[in-house]
């Protein structure tokens, strides 16, 4: 498990200014900010915020497991799609310098050019669906309701129980 927050604009949570993920490391979308003109406060703010939460995730998720290395292994990233790909940059760049192998985005929808982007990024990328023009992430969902921290936790308890043999045969 790796976790990344996007660092939401005040009045329009969708659109990424940054992110942050584990390990510290946070991504700004600086001409954005600059374009906006978000003051490095507001920034500084949501950033703290955004990473408060984080680390109040992990550790309910984690339930005191240590992290899993990843290195000289191949990670996939996952998310339910990317808009700016602010939260997938910091994820991958917070995973290099942790020795992976590979690194793998893979999503169900991606605004082309940010797919195209993440290409220069990571080893390989995978976007099933590009559609222009795309809009947000969300508009491509019937239902795009947020999952429950209760829905993680379960879903991490079941991929503990997974047989190890029956996940190699599917990677």
């Amino acid at each position: 498990m790796f976790l990344a927050r996007k660092l939401g604009m005040p009045g329009d949570e969708e659109l990424a200014i940054g992110a942050v993920a584990t390990g510290g490391v946070r991504v700004l979308n600086q001409d954005l900010i600059d374009y906006l003109r978000v003051p490095k406060e507001l920034v500084d703010q949501i950033t703290a915020r955004e990473q408060r939460e984080l680390e109040r995730r992990e550790r309910l998720y984690r339930e005191g497991r240590h992290a899993v290395s990843v290195r000289d292994r191949t990670v996939v990233l996952v998310d339910d799609g990317l808009a700016t790909g602010a939260s997938m940059l910091a994820a991958s760049k917070a995973l290099r310098p942790q020795g992976a192998a590979r690194i793998i985005v893979a999503v169900p929808v991606a605004a082309r050019q940010t797919c195209d982007d993440f290409r220069k990024e990571v080893d390989a990328v995978v976007c099933a669906a590009t559609p222009h023009p795309f809009g947000a992430v969300g508009i491509w969902y019937e239902d795009f309701a947020q999952i429950t921290d209760d829905e993680v936790r379960n879903y991490l308890e079941m991929a503990v129980h997974i047989p190890k043999a029956k996940l190699a045969g599917h990677v």
